[in-house]
């Protein structure tokens, strides 16, 4: 398959796989979801590389000595119908790059990144992601088994928890976080987050 230098050369309107997407050599940064490129914002601003880096930071303080491994963006996550089995690249429609995510099952991590749901996703908004965040990805994490998502809104200061529901496939929203709470992730409740210190130099 040749390689593809510039973005100017994929049609913006067609469908490509992530067996495509490894084809692509240009500088830009796009995401995959259900085939269709997405084009990515430039650089974060100051604001969100904070956040980004204080979740970072403490996440993977706790998740140090533990089987859990924490990855932030630039990462590649491979994500598909959870009823489906490991699919081959070819197959694969959907290529995201999360802000922060944490993976519990070290089986899904090979060289190119994560091929499957994370169990805890991450995504800090921007006035260019913000309603992809929201609402795409929201839907798109749920049907991938994204057993937890958290969107952080930075200038409101607020963060909203939501939990997975097996029963429906679709997310409900367990907390709605700010000022000086402490928030605590469903699946590692022994994790506090002082949002206090998160916010305080925003």
């Amino acid at each position: 398959m040749p390689k593809i230098t510039q973005l100017s050369e994929l049609d913006l309107t067609a469908d490509y796989s992530y067996a495509d997407y490894l084809t692509w050599q240009f500088t830009e940064t796009v995401e995959l979801i259900k085939g269709k490129i997405q084009l990515m914002c430039p650089a974060p601003n100051v604001r969100h590389q904070r956040f980004s880096m204080y979740f970072s930071g403490r996440l993977f303080s706790y998740f140090e000595n533990k089987s859990c491994q924490v990855f932030a963006a630039p990462f590649d996550v491979r994500l598909y119908d959870r009823s489906k089995s490991l699919l081959a690249n070819k197959d694969i429609t959907t290529v995201v790059q999360p802000d922060i995510c944490v993976i519990c099952d070290n089986s899904k991590l090979d060289e190119q990144g994560c091929n499957g749901a994370p169990d805890w996703i991450i995504e800090i908004l921007s006035k260019g992601t913000a309603k992809k965040d929201i609402k795409d990805k929201h839907a798109l994490y749920a049907e991938s088994g994204v057993k937890e998502y958290w969107l952080v809104f930075p200038y409101e200061e607020v963060i909203q928890q939501f939990v997975l529901c097996n029963k429906n496939n679709s997310y409900q929203l367990a907390n709605s976080y700010a000022g000086d709470d402490i928030a605590m992730p469903y699946l590692f409740p022994d994790l506090a987050i002082d949002l206090s210190a998160l916010f305080k130099n925003s």
